[in-house]
């Protein structure tokens, strides 16, 4: 079965372009210019793949991504104009898998639709809940439970944790997680890293003994357990 990718794109050129490219990959493709219409195909179509721009008529692309995530894990690659960090963080917090910024090269936006379709193929395929003293990390549901208690958790904030927590005492650079959770290692996007640690440690300090998040000063971040 081909892969079917969902183009949510209002100009027109670039969404041709797309599409003709990645139906020369053998995908199936179905393009839309204009939000509103875009988010009702994704219902019809139930695409493998959604690239997604920001500036749309109809609604934009921040309030289709976040009524996708809410009955969806679909991966979802942004795509704008607009290079600002503010940009990027807004859109990967909401749930997207991947930031393309234009004018980009096919060849780009190509490699990172494989990657994000392979990375998804390989997560489902595994069971996506760790446990820990009084901590559940539930990818498969999109459940945080710090000791006991459901807690409300951005995706990006919960995909983190868990790539942290599967590979205990691990250390990870702010690259590599960039590379690993987002997809993308961008010069200067290192602060994405740290604003999201920050975040989780708002929600997990102090619950338990057994298990933290370390920094490694000069080296990144490691979810330190000890039994």
């Amino acid at each position: 079965m081909p892969r079917k990718v969902l183009i949510i794109e209002d100009d027109k050129n670039i969404a041709d372009l797309m599409r003709l490219y990645l139906e020369k990959e053998s995908m199936d493709c179905q393009v839309s210019n204009d939000g509103l219409e875009g988010l009702e195909k994704f219902q019809q179509f139930q695409p493998d793949l959604v690239m997604l721009d920001i500036m749309l008529p109809g609604m934009d692309g921040w309030t289709i991504c976040r009524k996708i995530r809410e009955s969806s894990k679909v991966p979802i690659i942004m795509l704008t104009a607009k290079g600002e960090l503010e940009d990027k963080v807004n859109g990967l917090e909401l749930g997207a898998d991947d930031y393309i910024t234009k004018p980009f090269e096919m060849k780009e936006v190509l490699a990172r639709v494989h990657a994000v379709l392979r990375r998804y193929g390989e997560e489902e395929q595994k069971e996506k809940r760790l446990t820990f003293d009084k901590l559940v990390i539930n990818l498969d549901s999109y459940e945080l439970l710090v000791d006991g208690k459901r807690v409300d958790t951005p995706p990006k904030e919960l995909e983190l944790l868990y790539h942290l927590a599967s590979a205990p005492n691990r250390v990870f650079t702010r690259n590599q997680l960039l590379d690993e959770v987002w997809g993308f290692d961008y010069f200067g996007d290192s602060r994405t890293v740290d604003v999201h640690i920050k975040r989780l440690r708002e929600k997990l300090e102090g619950v338990s003994d057994k298990w933290s998040l370390k920094t490694v000063w000069g080296v990144g971040y490691k979810f330190e357990s000890v039994g």
